[in-house]
């Protein structure tokens, strides 16, 4: 079973991502990797972190000579900031004199309720592990993951649709939305729209607020059958939810048009079935996407689609009234350095997080401990796919 752990603070020494589940003599392509990593880090709206850190990726086990062994694969990016926080960071130190304790825990964050769960007296504690850095070890599972899918020729996209009442507005296909976010400072498809997100972002800025979104991911050339109606946990929009509800700020999932279908009869919102011989890349085919590409948990062989609305960032500079834990008095939230709106980065954590569960898929439907098993799998899936369609 192909599964993903992350490790490290936002200030300590590094995000540590270890895989397993991996199959033997996958080629990591170390450039892709940090092309992702940069893809994160880049959209309007970032903070001043961004000009601080350029992730690069260091694989410390699991692979050589460019491909997995078959074990655990671990992943490091350093924190470019740790020689700033060495001391307060420090694994093996203790506190300077100096120190005090951060106690006014910020709404919307989970200060609070982590510093209730651990008992701990420090939200230093918190923050550090809660905070978006990590999605740094999502992106990089994520990155490995589009890596083994590229030889299902899966392709994995996104686009940012909106930000705060802004929404891209242009009608067109998919892969011509996807092809132009790859090009957008916002990672969106609506030039007229682009320019009057970029003008909210610096108003919100300027204001010391900040604000949220909606962004899609997309993938392309899915295989019918993954996924299952029989387990809860085996459902692909079961994993899919999971997974992009996982994304810190996301605050709501729908695969394809979910939320809207509450809306419209039947008659309105289910794909139809075709069927064409001709019909490439399998002849039962829609001509709608409005389920997202899955049905009863299993994909049916279209474009896979979600769509997630992420929160406005709840570091404001203009701090919310929170209480002090130790001393019980009202008091504004401290300001910790953060993004005027990370809807853009996030769709990239979006995408990581889609591929990682496609990549478990695939893996669980053809098995294999190498990379030559699995595909001999895959080419048998196909030759069967034809034959049903055929039939």
């Amino acid at each position: 079973m192909l599964e993903f752990h992350t490790a490290g603070e936002s200030h300590g020494p590094a995000i540590v991502t270890l895989i397993s589940g991996l199959p033997a003599n996958l080629e990591i392509d170390i450039s892709f990797i940090n092309q992702e990593l940069s893809r994160r880090q880049s959209g309007l709206g970032s903070g001043e972190r961004m000009k601080i850190e350029k992730d690069e990726v260091e694989i410390l086990g699991g692979v050589r000579w460019g491909k997995t062994l078959g074990g655990p694969v671990v992943l490091e990016v350093k924190n470019r900031d740790y020689e700033n926080w060495s001391t307060l960071m420090d694994p093996q130190g203790s506190a300077p004199s100096s120190y005090e304790e951060i106690t006014v825990p910020r709404p919307g964050h989970a200060d609070l309720g982590g510093m209730i769960k651990y008992h701990f007296s420090d939200l230093r504690n918190v923050i550090e592990r809660a905070s978006a850095r990590e999605t740094v070890g999502k992106c990089v599972a994520g990155a490995i993951a589009k890596i083994f899918l590229r030889h299902f020729e899966v392709e994995v996209g996104g686009l940012v649709e909106s930000i705060g009442m802004v929404s891209a507005q242009e009608n067109l296909g998919w892969e011509e939305k996807v092809s132009r976010a790859r090009h957008s400072p916002l990672h969106t498809y609506d030039p007229v729209k682009e320019k009057e997100m970029a003008a909210l972002i610096e108003k919100a800025k300027r204001e010391g607020d900040t604000l949220g979104g909606t962004f899609v991911v997309v993938a392309q050339g899915v295989v019918p059958g993954l996924g299952s109606y029989s387990e809860i946990q085996e459902r692909l929009d079961s994993q899919l939810a999971f997974y992009l509800m996982g994304i810190p700020g996301i605050k709501g999932v729908e695969i394809g048009e979910g939320f809207r279908s509450a809306t419209l009869r039947g008659s309105q919102f289910h794909d139809e079935i075709f069927y064409d011989p001709q019909h490439s890349p399998f002849p039962f085919y829609r001509q709608t996407f409005r389920s997202g590409g899955i049905e009863g948990g299993i994909s049916v062989g279209d474009i896979i689609w979600a769509r997630c609305a992420m929160k406005p960032i709840p570091t404001l500079r203009r701090g919310l009234m929170s209480v002090d834990i130790k001393e019980k008095k009202a008091i504004p939230a401290r300001f910790e350095r953060s993004d005027v709106c990370a809807v853009p980065r996030a769709m990239v954590v979006g995408e990581a997080m889609l591929a990682w569960v496609l990549a478990t898929a695939y893996r669980d439907k053809l098995g294999g401990d190498s990379m030559e098993e699995v595909e001999a799998h895959f080419k048998d899936y196909i030759t069967y796919l034809g034959t049903f369609c055929s039939m």
